[in-house]
């Protein structure tokens, strides 16, 4: 072998070397992400999750508005990035605790009996209002001593939430996509996939609360979303009871 031909040949080798080397560490740090994804969503390999759908307020109760539709494909893409599978439960037929599997509930108290069941439980201190029908106080958060009205199509919240049970490590969470109206929820749901991996640094695995406002969503629809607060202390200490009147 020649001196031209050895240099050839070690010119191959060390290529070859260098690409193997190459791919092994894209499919390290392509592993090492998908484990820290899995981990946030509670989502090992082929484990199974629960979207619980909420109904239209103001139709039947197995009509499902457009943007909540939209809202269960963006969380359905996330499952399966995480090689998971996911069963689709409508609210009022879920009868069961969680911690078991991830659970992804969406939807307002007034849509959504489990929603209602989970911020009685889970977060005592967010206030719904429930009993307007119309108007800017429908659908109004109290949190905190703080409202925050609805501004249909300027100005409207959502709240994204990631809690286990009891506070333990290990249970599987369960998120919460509360909004005023369907977009907002859509809006909440592609909030939680843009902003997973910053989530992930900050909160880890433990639970966190946050309120989001969506701006102008006449124009823009669910995709001009911003952080209002982290509400999680707020709304996980129960509100204080009102002063009784005094005695004349």
């Amino acid at each position: 072998m020649n001196d031209d031909v050895r240099n050839i040949v070690l010119g191959v080798v060390a290529a070859g070397v260098s690409a193997a080397l190459g791919w092994l560490a894209r499919t390290y740090l392509w592993r090492r992400r998908l484990r820290r994804k899995q981990a946030f969503f509670g989502l090992p390999d082929h484990s199974e999750s629960l979207l619980v759908v909420n109904r239209n307020a103001g139709g039947s109760e197995l009509s499902v508005m457009r943007h909540d539709v939209f809202a269960l494909l963006e969380l359905s893409a996330l499952i399966k990035d995480c090689n998971a599978h996911a069963q689709v439960v409508a609210h009022d037929a879920t009868r069961q605790g969680f911690g078991e599997r991830t659970e992804f509930c969406l939807g307002g108290p007034v849509s959504n009996r489990r929603m209602a069941a989970h911020l009685s439980s889970l977060l005592p201190g967010v206030g719904v209002n429930t009993q307007a029908e119309s108007g800017p106080e429908a659908g109004a958060f109290r949190i905190g001593g703080e409202d925050y009205r609805v501004d249909s199509g300027r100005s409207e919240y959502v709240l994204l939430a990631r809690l286990t049970a009891g506070g333990r490590g290990e249970a599987r969470p369960v998120f919460l996509f509360c909004g005023q109206r369907a977009i907002t929820n859509q809006a909440a749901t592609r909030y939680l996939a843009r902003e997973h991996e910053r989530l992930a640094r900050k909160y880890g695995s433990g639970s966190f609360v946050l309120l989001l406002k969506v701006v102008n969503s006449q124009a823009y629809g669910p995709d001009v979303v911003e952080l209002v607060a982290d509400v999680t202390r707020a709304a996980r200490t129960p509100a204080p009871e009102p002063a009784a009147p005094a005695a004349s």
